[in-house]
């Protein structure tokens, strides 16, 4: 009965310390350090106006960029990934807006809440920022020397993104979508361990089950491959690297497999957010052909 009783303690002991390290590690992934916005787009040679627009539905100030081009095609916002802010360095982002302002293309350049120097103080890996993605639609729709035709381009948990907010909002007439997660959950259960550096057993469980009551995000709700299926018919480009570790191919896959109107373009070497980097000129192609197109 001793050896029982003292077994039970050490177990609930484990549990505790288990249950422990899960909260401090979940809230501090949903609460990663803003990165600095140490440049401008000046260093590119581009012109640029300082914007602030508001979240959807919950009305969060949000900051950013607009890059006019004077032949006014089609408006681009770009939707940065987890921990980034608008000038997403790791693709890195300023050489492909200065091609697409070349080729005729208004961009826009925003940091999501809790990034950059947007207010907020809670990254939700997509599941408010798609409010704050739609609030940048709302911010062109509002600006008659646009053009009303709206790309969304993302990077990783803001290529996710982009997907959500087009299926709530009909108006977007285009996706580019470069190294998303199909399905946050699942991702999750399987992948959570590249960025808290824990075993996956038991602490990916652990930190699913005690994260979502301490921070309102519901994880289910963050599913672009539901979402995708909305977009009836429109355009969707996806971008991924076949040597991405943090979010394998096989997320776009799915995400194809679920709308077979995308186009998948795979990138041979490259790793995530990486395929820009590994082969410009092709990148710049896909991208630049799908716009053209679409």
């Amino acid at each position: 009965m001793k050896v029982f009783k003292a077994a039970a303690r050490l177990f609930l002991l484990a549990c505790m310390i288990v249950g422990a390290i899960s909260g401090y590690v979940g809230w501090d992934l949903m609460h990663p350090a803003r990165q600095k916005i140490d440049t401008t787009p000046e260093v590119a040679g581009l012109q640029y106006e300082t914007v602030s627009f508001a979240s959807r539905t919950d009305a969060l100030n949000l900051q950013g960029w607009l890059i006019k081009a004077p032949a006014n095609k089609q408006t681009v916002l770009f939707a940065h990934g987890y921990g980034k802010n608008r000038l997403q360095n790791d693709v890195p982002l300023l050489p492909v807006v200065q091609v697409l302002v070349n080729h005729g293309y208004n961009v826009v350049m925003f940091d999501f809440r809790n990034s950059g120097a947007s207010d907020g103080n809670l990254t939700s890996l997509g599941q408010y920022e798609v409010r704050d993605l739609l609030g940048a639609v709302d911010f062109v729709r509002a600006r008659p020397d646009l053009s009303q035709k709206i790309t969304l381009f993302g990077f990783s948990m803001g290529a996710a993104v982009a997907i959500m907010a087009a299926a709530e909002e009909p108006f977007v007439s285009a996706v580019v979508s470069d190294s998303p997660y199909a399905d946050l959950k699942t991702y999750l259960e399987k992948n959570l361990s590249v960025w808290t550096n824990l075993p996956a057993v038991p602490f990916n469980q652990s930190i699913l089950l005690i994260v979502p009551p301490l921070t309102g995000i519901t994880v289910e709700k963050v599913s672009p491959v539901q979402a995708v299926r909305k977009l009836g018919g429109r355009p969707l480009l996806l971008i991924h690297g076949d040597a991405d570790m943090d979010v394998p191919l096989e997320n776009s896959e799915m995400l194809q497999k679920a709308y077979p109107a995308a186009a998948l373009v795979r990138m041979p070497g490259a790793a995530h957010v990486k395929s820009f980097s590994v082969d410009e000129k092709r990148y710049l192609t896909e991208v630049t052909g799908f716009l053209e197109k679409n």
